[in-house]
């Protein structure tokens, strides 16, 4: 049995204390910046000791933005609500649309299931600026710009390709044998998806989903082009800090804090999934 002397679980402790308080450091700094003003964040040398105030947060629920020139109005709080949107929205078509497709590529091999499953993961690496105009000039077409179905077509360029291949390795790693054993039984190819299948590949999804969630929550370029202000999401309604009078760092710092909030707790609620789904068939028999 390995033992550790004193010194060494010391060290070890400190090693731990400085990576955390080094990748911690930015979120704790944006959170105390979210309570202080303009004046306070742009004195040199900061100050670590102040006054807070719940300004930043006030002008972002209430929608007005006081600033040199005078009050703004910001939608920000809609902004927030379309993103919540959006991104729940994309998520749950991905899933309905991606895991029954990515057990057909594990379990169904066919001619052309990899150049078919390759092209949709090159989906997601292809820059957005080279399908921007030409989405665009089709959504004008078809009547899509500047509409959430619009928009949620568009995010299954990111969730989708994720979903899939994702999903598809979990499937793959689990024993076909459980499958054949319950279609022996005379229950259908649907019904062994369903109660075998899915069941197993949980964990797996749920972390491939909260993925996605996470990749179409902090879209900016598609939500930038494809549509306008009301129906815009937040990373791309956090541009309204930008004004004429200066950057209001204040209230961007309390929009960052707002904004991660949401995929903080999901993460922290689906944390046992995530572990499970990110280890699952890491040991094999």
């Amino acid at each position: 049995m390995e033992h550790t002397s004193l010194i060494e679980r010391v060290l070890r402790g400190i090693a731990l204390t400085l990576v955390v308080i080094f990748f911690m450091f930015p979120i704790v700094w944006i959170f105390m910046m979210s309570f202080q003003t303009n004046e306070t964040i742009l004195r040199i040398p900061p100050q670590l000791i102040f006054e807070p105030t719940l300004a930043n947060y006030t002008a972002l629920i209430t929608g007005k933005l006081m600033t040199a020139a005078g009050t703004l109005d910001i939608a920000f709080m809609r902004n927030l609500g379309n993103s919540v949107f959006l991104s729940v929205t994309s998520v749950a078509v991905s899933l309905l649309l991606g895991v029954p497709a990515a057990y057909a590529f594990a379990r169904h091999k066919f001619r052309g299931s990899e150049d078919i499953a390759f092209t949709l993961l090159s989906f997601k690496f292809a820059p957005a600026l080279l399908v921007l105009l030409p989405l665009t000039l089709y959504f004008q077409k078809l009547g899509l710009a500047n509409t959430y179905i619009g928009l949620i077509w568009v995010y299954q360029l990111i969730c989708l390709p994720l979903i899939l291949w994702i999903v598809r390795g979990y499937f793959e790693d689990i024993p076909a044998d459980i499958e054949y054993a319950y279609r022996i039984g005379g229950h259908s190819w649907f019904a062994t998806f369903r109660k075998i299948a899915l069941p197993l590949a949980g964990p797996g999804i749920a972390a491939a989903g909260l993925l996605a969630f996470i990749f179409a929550w902090n879209n900016f370029v598609f939500a930038l082009v494809l549509a306008s202000a009301d129906k815009q999401p937040v990373t791309v309604g956090a541009l309204a800090f930008i004004t004429s009078s200066g950057i209001q760092y204040g209230q961007i710092s309390a929009a960052i804090v707002l904004s991660i909030t949401p995929t903080l707790a999901l993460a922290l609620y689906a944390q046992r999934y995530l572990v499970e789904g990110l280890s699952l068939g890491a040991v094999k028999g």
